[in-house]
């Protein structure tokens, strides 16, 4: 008798009989009747299926089941209603979904056990609230008792109870007074903590979330899910409400945060185009800088342009968003055609679809005639994107059609924001749809093809890189300081999500609930980094929030996984400057133990609005107080990294000269061992010369400091609008 084996079997939920009360019961009968259909002799009953075949019954990370099938019985079940797929159930190797893998966190060595998971440090957020009951907010593991120094509450509201907070999350407040005076005539159903968005939910379990089994998002994704500092506590400050936000409850809840003692605020949120003393974020924040609060802030969400960021402000961090090196993938099988059936593009489609059956495949060229769609709405359609055709309007027609499934022939570099569809859709590039157009082409009303998905491809590459909606700098608001600062993972993140507010939808209308959630933007990205600063809090807590910007800034990767520097997708593969990049793409190991450090003290960040040209007002309403005084006005902020503006009229130049001299002065802290040497190398930015005044610092002690210069020299006028060089190699 042939040997049996474990197997995963995918069943289609929609094929469920309605006798049926349960999948579960479903599942039972399914197998029941495929293992008599093997031997009819035997009699098979739901208890015995129970006891010897049947091992789980799924209902959230897929629809189907496991059990234990001979060779017979698998291929006796593969006949049954509702069948998809199968696959054996394998030994798994332990991974994460997916972000803290991808950055080297591990508990063996590096910044998980250097910080104790950082234990004990408070990151707190201010977004759309928090949803209690996710099992990453579970305290399990978590020290049982919450640290002395801290102030704050858990406030009780609509559907909230203050019980419901935990060793975990320590803290929930809600601000929505603003809110309610500039729209009296708003109800606000859920009035409390509580997040009926999932934004909030979603961005703090990736700063802090409590590792989780058996996460995934429909199947993609699967894994452990954890955040980058799990140990970490976590107080949310809900100031994002369903009919927007006001300034007033921003600035209120970061100034709650204060008072409460939180140790690291993540604000995946930001207003565009407005100068520093205009802008909430950056005053509320210089509070939060002088009770030594580290910030973390999202670029926005507007590029791939210049000058499009928001969060320029020069004391807190600004976060980019980049790729992990993850995609998740459907697949067309092509009907009859040899070894060159399979085509594999990307998808997220979430719902159940016969991976058995054929249907008709017809080219449409570039899907604008929503008439000739809804004639062949029981095909798989084929669209190319090209001529100037929008591919979200290619996707919206397929939708309003209401087609069996779609294909997408498209090189956009904005391909992620579209494939999250409500039908069965798989998005390919031009080549591969060469591939598709022929077949077609060839087989003309007998071509045919199958779908399948929920496939997730690991070690994808080049990655990471920096994706096309990241806002790229320089700041408006001080163009004088480089940001944004670093890129962190953005695109695609899987986090805990409300298992009540939808996830998605499938046609005609119907939503689909997880509790977790692919999500993309610098709103993701920020709170990687939120939590990367609260580990390196907690492994040196006297560090000031300078320090650890800069421990994160030096110590960033510049190379991706194909050792080529990270590329930019906005600018169609090119090496990423750092006007999209920043120093580089983060690197929590390494942050832990930079070597040197560039610190910023108060009154230099004073002597910056001074040199902005700042009126005391200005610089009053951001300080909130008159007393400081502006001892040496000056744009040259002690900061990791450089930007320098060349352009005709410069004083730096006689009128006769042809090219423009900057200067630039560091001092430098070393906070590694003794007695070290550090020596530069710069990588030549053509068209310029850039040099180090000294080219090697000779420290002797720990925490000495020392000073250089770095020197540019070129054009008055720029045939490039940019031009940068990096660090040969990290510190």
């Amino acid at each position: 008798m042939a040997q049996s084996d474990n197997y995963i079997i995918h069943m289609d939920l929609s094929a469920m009989p309605k006798a049926f009360s349960t999948q579960h019961t479903w599942y039972l009968s399914t197998l029941a009747t495929a293992l008599d259909n093997v031997n009819p002799q035997v009699l098979t009953d739901f208890n015995s299926v129970s006891s010897s075949k049947l091992i789980y019954s799924y209902t959230h990370v897929m629809n189907g089941f496991s059990a234990n099938l001979s060779p017979s019985e698998l291929q006796a079940l593969k006949a049954s209603p509702g069948y998809i797929s199968s696959f054996p159930d394998l030994p798994v190797k332990h991974d994460t979904t997916h972000s803290p893998q991808f950055l080297g966190l591990n508990p063996k060595l590096g910044a998980w056990p250097a910080s104790n998971y950082g234990s004990d440090i408070i990151i707190g957020l201010v977004d759309s609230g928090i949803w209690p009951e996710s099992q990453s907010f579970q305290d399990k593991g978590i020290p049982n008792y919450i640290p002395s120094r801290w102030k704050g509450k858990c406030e009780s509201g609509t559907q909230f109870n203050s019980s419901l907070c935990n060793n975990k999350l320590i803290g929930a407040r809600f601000f929505n007074r603003g809110l309610s005076a500039k729209y009296p005539n708003v109800t606000i159903v859920v009035n409390s903590t509580r997040d009926t968005d999932g934004h909030g939910t979603h961005t703090s379990s990736t700063a802090a979330g409590t590792q989780v089994e058996a996460a995934s998002y429909f199947g993609y994704a699967s894994g452990s899910a954890t955040g980058v500092a799990p140990r970490a506590r976590v107080a949310m400050y809900k100031a994002l409400w369903e009919f927007g936000a006001q300034v007033s409850d921003i600035i209120a809840a970061v100034d709650s945060a204060i008072a409460d003692g939180v140790d690291v605020l993540s604000l995946s949120l930001g207003y565009n185009y407005v100068p520093l003393y205009e802008d909430p974020i950056a005053i509320a924040t210089f509070a939060a800088l002088e009770k030594g609060i580290f910030v973390s802030t999202s670029a926005g969400n507007n590029g791939p342009f210049l000058e499009t960021l928001h969060n320029g402000t020069p004391w807190v961090i600004t976060v980019a968003a980049g790729t992990l090196d993850r995609e998740f993938h459907g697949t067309l099988k092509l009907t009859n055609n040899g070894d060159d059936n399979r085509i594999t593009g990307l998808s997220l489609y979430p719902g159940n679809f016969s991976s058995t059956k054929d249907f008709p495949l017809v080219f449409l060229d570039t899907c604008d005639d929503l008439k000739e769609m809804i004639k062949v709405r029981s095909n798989i359609v084929v669209c190319e994107d090209k001529n100037g055709t929008q591919l979200g309007d290619q996707v919206d027609n397929l939708e309003r059609a209401q087609v069996i499934g779609g294909v997408f022939i498209s090189n956009s570099s904005d391909v992620t924001f579209y494939f999250q569809t409500k039908f069965a859709s798989i998005f390919i590039n031009p080549t591969k749809g060469e591939t598709v157009k022929d077949y077609i082409k060839k087989n003309g009303s007998k071509a045919k093809a199958s779908m399948v998905f929920n496939m997730t491809d690991l070690g994808t590459k080049p990655a990471p890189s920096v994706d096309s909606y990241s806002s790229r700098g320089p700041s408006q608001s001080c163009p004088f300081v480089l940001k944004p600062d670093v890129t962190a993972p953005g695109t695609l993140i899987l986090a805990a999500w409300p298992h009540n507010v939808p996830v998605t939808q499938l046609e005609p209308r119907k939503n689909l609930f997880s509790d977790f959630n692919l999500l993309s933007g610098t709103s993701m990205s920020c709170p990687h980094v939120a939590g990367l600063g609260a580990l390196i809090k907690g492994a040196h807590p006297n560090w000031s929030p300078a320090a650890i910007r800069s421990a994160i800034m030096t110590t960033s990767d510049i190379m991706d996984n194909e050792l080529g520097l990270i590329k930019d997708i906005g600018d169609d593969y090119k090496s990423a400057s750092p006007l999209a990049l920043g120093a580089g793409h983060i690197n929590p190991n390494r942050a832990i133990d930079p070597g040197l450090v560039y610190d910023v003290e108060i009154e230099d960040y004073v002597n910056l609005l001074c040199a902005l040209n700042f009126t005391q007002k200005n610089i009053t309403v951001i300080t909130r107080s008159s007393s400081y005084i502006c001892s040496k006005p000056s744009l040259d902020l002690n900061y990791p990294s450089f930007i320098a503006f060349f352009s005709s009229g410069s004083n730096h130049s006689s009128s006769e000269s042809k090219t423009v001299v900057r200067e630039f002065e560091r001092t430098v802290s070393n906070v590694g061992g003794g007695e070290t040497t550090y020596i530069a190398g710069i990588t030549p930015v053509k068209g310029f010369q850039v040099s180090v005044v000294p080219d090697k610092l000779v420290f002797k002690e720990k925490n000495e400091k020392l000073r250089y210069k770095l020197r540019i020299e070129g054009p008055k006028m720029m045939k490039e609008d940019v031009a940068y060089g990096e660090r040969v190699s990290n510190p």
